[in-house]
């Protein structure tokens, strides 16, 4: 590979310092190598140059230098260790997979399991994906996530440039996402999009989100009520049309229905009386992506038990979930889109007047 490469930056990339979006997305090129490219002007974001602790952010276009750029050494670079994984780990973590090819695996992810690791965390997706390397060379990439308590649909990339890829479709929002949730109450408007800008809530350390008016980043969430149960319960489906952290939950939350089993936003009402499960009642069900060759990957993941449980108990058909058509979105009318659209207009004005100055210089 000869040629400068570009990555636009993923929804689930934005807000890291640039060293770390290398480490997720490009490992082979170490602190040294960006390090001596920052320093060189060869690392670019948006145009400007950039350094190692600079903070990304989604829909940055990131100009790498071309991977031949990086210094040779004497001695071949090493193997990197596999996780010392038992083999009831390896047999839960390939248990998850539910669609496999050569650019992209999707997993089913069980509620109660993290993405990946923080502050407490042992156990999560990142520390099993050494188990799904099946016939590839490289150890899969995450591409996005899903909270802790979330549970459904989530796509790994096989290889460096299936993980550019897929965060360059997610954060222009190709890929599209449908989730199931279970909400108390039923909301007055059967289908809706929610447009309320989502933020940081003060004091929580990041941990927790709200609706901020003035500072707040936009964000959409399509719903529409697949069935309900008098007044008490409805069972919704959602498309996110943004990528906010939480941004389901703090949206359905805001509008006076939130996600059973979701306390953290909605408190003691998020809770349903009787059988009903405590645990969350949001999942991932399907997922479509383009791939990077061609074709498309569009799967559905099956609900937890505890899910299926309650639809049954509150008199729901699970049939009913998937009658729904999924919506369609140009890209073109989506906010990375348009401003795609305004920057390649600015760059082919800039063209035409360089032609011209050209022109007249040779007159």
């Amino acid at each position: 590979m000869s040629e400068v490469r570009q990555f636009t930056i993923g929804v689930d990339d934005d807000g890291i310092r640039l060293d770390r979006w290398f480490q997720r997305n490009l490992p082979e090129a170490n602190f040294n190598i960006v390090s001596r490219w920052a320093r060189t002007g060869q690392l670019r974001l948006d145009g400007a140059r950039a350094q190692p602790g600079d903070r990304v952010a989604t829909g940055q276009v990131l100009r790498v230098p071309p991977a031949d750029s990086a210094p040779k050494t004497s001695s071949p670079r090493p193997v990197r260790p596999k996780s010392n994984l038992s083999a009831d780990q390896i047999e839960f973590a390939q248990s998850l997979v539910i669609h496999r090819d050569s650019a992209a695996l999707v997993i089913n992810k069980p509620p109660g399991l993290a993405t990946q690791g923080g502050t407490g965390t042992t156990e999560h997706v990142d520390g099993l994906l050494d188990a799904l390397t099946f016939e590839a060379e490289g150890r899969p990439k995450l591409v996005h996530r899903l909270d802790k308590d979330t549970s459904g649909a989530l796509l790994v990339a096989r290889s460096s440039r299936a993980a550019a890829h897929f965060a360059k479709a997610f954060s222009s929002r190709t890929a599209r996402k449908v989730y199931w949730a279970v909400v108390v109450g039923v909301p007055d408007i059967h289908d809706g999009m929610i447009e309320l800008p989502i933020g940081k809530q003060p004091g929580s350390g990041g941990e927790k989100m709200h609706v901020d008016e003035k500072e707040g980043s936009p964000a959409r969430t399509r719903y529409r009520v697949i069935d309900r149960v008098g007044n008490r319960a409805a069972w919704v489906e959602l498309q996110p049309y943004t990528g906010r952290t939480h941004q389901l939950r703090v949206h359905l939350a805001a509008i006076g229905h939130p996600i059973v089993g979701d306390g953290k936003y909605g408190g003691r009402e998020a809770f349903l009386t009787g059988t009903i499960s405590r645990k969350m009642h949001l999942h991932a069900r399907r997922i479509r992506v383009d791939l990077p060759d061609g074709g498309q990957v569009d799967v559905k993941a099956d609900l937890p038990p505890h899910f299926a449980d309650t639809l049954i108990d509150l008199g729901f058909d699970l049939a009913d979930g998937d009658k729904l058509v999924l919506d369609e979105v140009k890209f073109s009318e989506t906010p990375e889109g348009k401003r795609r659209l305004i920057a390649n207009k600015a760059k082919a004005a800039r063209k035409e007047r360089k032609g011209e100055r050209r022109a007249r210089g040779t007159k």
